[in-house]
């Protein structure tokens, strides 16, 4: 199996079609159709469904488009090793998080990297814990920030010394903004705009389900989110009180809202992941160096 047919057969899958395949690789569209049949007969699998006008993968396909792009991306990052030194890495980095204040020491990180290294580039994701393992599990992110309690068996990881607090971001003039705290009992009389990561761990997760206690379901749930900032909106209009995490919200002294934590207090762990036996880009791993100088 040779490296240049397998970037064939990448090619093909995403342009869906042998002609549009073959004038991206400026090879003949006969030339490219042998290549590939002669990779099917070596795998003893069909890879490709051949439509008149386009191709879609197989099962086989699907999977070895993933090992493809895994080896792919394997002899780019060898290749950039051995050719750029120490003293002029570049390269592009991706990082995918939630809303989280972990996210301030990645930024910390950045910030040092690019006075040294000024040619890296940073892509950053924002999404749930679904989405950037999602990610990660397809190699589109080299790194993301978790926030417990989460499945990291799939991942090497990094605790970051970081908690998130939780709590209720509310109108600044409804009477719970009189309290310094809010507490479980708080809880049973507020309309409340949750997040779907939050619904799932406090039926899952220990730490969630022990500070809710059984009556979770039972709570006034009026509205779910995936990140909080179009669910402060709700907030501001009234609709319902927020549980979310503390600092993610502008609650300061001119604004509609506050935020009150929780009591007894309900913390969050924060980790830097990463797939296991990944190989990391001159970039990545530089990256990955600063970071643990910073811890």
């Amino acid at each position: 199996m040779e490296f240049r047919v397998l970037r064939y057969f990448l090619t093909i899958a995403r342009e869906g079609s042998f002609t549009k395949a073959a004038n991206f690789l400026h090879i003949t569209q006969p030339t490219l159709s042998r290549q590939i049949k002669e990779l099917e007969e070596e795998l003893g699998q069909k890879l490709l469904l051949r439509g008149n006008h386009s191709v879609s993968l197989t099962t086989e396909g699907i999977m070895l488009r993933k090992r493809a792009e895994e080896i792919e991306a394997l002899v780019g990052k060898t290749k950039a090793e051995f050719c750029s030194g120490r003293q002029n890495i570049s390269g592009e980095i991706y990082i995918g998080g939630g809303e989280t204040q972990g996210m301030r020491l990645i930024a910390k990180v950045i910030k040092e990297l690019r006075r040294d290294y000024p040619d890296i580039k940073y892509h950053l994701y924002s999404g749930n814990a679904e989405d950037v393992t999602e990610r990660l599990d397809k190699g589109l992110l080299d790194f993301g920030i978790l926030i417990q309690p989460t499945d990291l068996s799939k991942y090497d990881f990094i605790e970051l010394p970081v908690r998130d607090r939780w709590g209720i971001v509310m109108p600044r003039d409804c009477e719970q903004a009189k309290q310094k705290e809010i507490q479980r009992q708080d809880l049973n009389n507020m309309p409340l705009i949750c997040s779907r990561q939050i619904m799932q761990r406090a039926l899952s997760s220990a730490n969630f389900s022990e500070w809710f206690g059984q009556g979770f379901e039972k709570l006034n749930i009026v509205a779910t989110y995936n990140l909080i900032f179009n669910a402060a909106l709700l907030v501001e209009q009234g609709v319902g009180y927020a549980l979310t995490l503390d600092q993610l919200v502008n609650t300061m002294d001119n604004s509609r809202v506050c935020f009150r934590p929780l009591y007894p207090a309900l913390e969050s762990a924060l980790n830097i992941v990463w797939k296991k036996h990944q190989v990391f880009s001159p970039a990545a791993k530089t990256f990955m160096e600063k970071l643990r100088e910073n811890l």
